[in-house]
């Protein structure tokens, strides 16, 4: 049987896992679900069309599945998921999407999203993923597995930040950020390097890394070599790396166009 405070509101078609604890002041609309071993410490507020998954814990005054800030929005019933084993911290505010995206804004499993930090509309958090303090994402946005985004970053709309990047702390990231790479910068954001350190800790081979440390180079060191340049002398060396097949398919497929 769920644990609900006395003084919490929870509509009585919400649909809770029997062991779910939900704390003071916490409000829970009728169109919300919440899985197994989840925690509502106090004062959350989850609304609209909402799916949580099992264990996550969810810390004071944040507010899940409200209409998105989108002056288009007129009420319509999309969606905000969110996976297993996540930590939302105080005041995180996660939007639902609308039609004019994919009409659900989704957080994946195990990642950590810092106080104050904002998922809009539409956006993707992937797996593993950690949102330090203050991080904001603009609507459509999609964040990979393993991102790190430092205090106070920024990203906007429509853009991509690809797997095991490293963001520092008070960046404005503007077109999509490749995979493996560490960037910072307000007004004049760039890549620094690849994310070796993270890599490491993550069991990426040496080989690898020095594989990726010559693709960087190939993108950011080299001057006067343009991008369909730098690609082309990519795709030989992708052939027998998943890694750099990886970040090429990354750059191919961008629609905003990637950092450089």
């Amino acid at each position: 049987m769920s644990k609900i405070h006395s003084t919490a509101i929870v509509d009585k078609n919400a649909k809770l896992a029997s062991n779910v604890e939900v704390g003071p002041y916490c409000i829970i609309g009728p169109n919300v679900e919440i899985g197994e071993g989840s925690i509502l410490v106090s004062h959350v507020v989850v609304d609209g069309h909402t799916k949580i998954g099992k264990n996550n814990r969810i810390a004071p005054f944040a507010s899940i599945g409200q209409p998105p800030q989108d002056l288009k929005y007129k009420g319509e019933p999309t969606r905000v998921e969110i996976g297993d084993n996540n930590i939302i911290r105080e005041y995180v505010t996660i939007n639902c999407g609308t039609v004019g995206g994919h009409a659900v804004t989704v957080v994946g499993n195990n990642n950590m999203l810092m106080a104050y930090s904002h998922v809009a509309h539409d956006c993707v958090v992937n797996n593993n993923v950690v949102m330090a303090n203050n991080v904001s994402l603009a609507g459509h946005v999609v964040i990979e597995d393993y991102v790190v985004l430092g205090g106070f970053t920024g990203v906007t709309q429509f853009n991509r930040v690809g797997k095991h990047a490293f963001i520092g702390a008070y960046s404005l990231i503007r077109q999509d950020f490749p995979p493996f790479f560490t960037g910072k910068g307000l007004d004049d954001f760039s890549v620094q390097s690849v994310n070796a350190v993270g890599l490491s800790r993550r069991g990426f081979s040496e080989e690898t890394v020095r594989e990726l440390k010559n693709a960087y180079k190939l993108l950011y060191v080299k001057k006067g070599l343009v991008l369909k340049d730098a690609v082309d002398k990519l795709k030989e060396q992708a052939k027998d790396s998943a890694e750099l097949a990886y970040l090429l398919d990354f750059i191919l497929s961008s629609k905003t166009g990637i950092v450089r």
